[in-house]
């Protein structure tokens, strides 16, 4: 099942004052896109997993990346690579949703430690991209679980997550 993806991110916008003759302006603007096409080397991704979840109050998941996700066929994904990572979290939720901290067997390559989160607050996103051949590397068995958190009690939250990775 060959695939393809781009992966487009920007800011754009301007700053600006208003001066004792007229105001003045600074435009923001940058933009990054990853195109990827079918296989595992630089530019290339073979692996596609996206999914809407919601977690209870003060409860946690552990995303298993190597052979127990499944694709939108209902096909096993094995992730050995991950090129993109975003969890965006809903709107509406009144948590935050954290990323991170598997106790066991985490994938830490994207962060410092095993310990590190990222703090997604509603209506936010976390997004990482790698084009390189390297990305961000995942360890059956030994580094593979992404933890996915639910900050606090009393409601659940809802979090869209989108991988995109190579499987060698």
């Amino acid at each position: 099942m060959p695939l393809d993806a781009n992966v487009t991110m920007a800011v754009s916008g301007q700053h600006t004052s208003l001066l004792d003759l007229g105001p003045a302006a600074f435009p923001i603007a940058l933009a990054r896109s990853f195109a990827t096409t079918n296989g595992i080397g630089v530019g290339q991704a073979d692996r596609v997993f996206t999914d809407i979840r919601t977690l209870t109050a003060s409860s946690s998941e552990d995303l298993d990346l190597a052979g127990v996700l499944l694709d939108a066929f209902g096909v096993a994904i094995t992730f050995a690579r991950i090129k993109t990572l975003l969890v965006a979290a809903d709107p509406a939720n009144t948590n935050n949703v954290i990323v991170g901290n598997a106790t066991t067997n985490g994938f830490i390559s994207w962060v410092g430690a095993a310990t590190h989160t990222v703090t997604v607050r509603p209506g936010g996103a976390l997004l990482l991209a790698a084009a390189d051949v390297t990305a961000y590397t995942v360890t059956a068995a030994t580094a593979d679980l992404l933890r996915i958190a639910n900050s606090g009690a009393g409601t659940s939250v809802t979090y869209t997550i989108v991988l995109i990775g190579a499987s060698a």
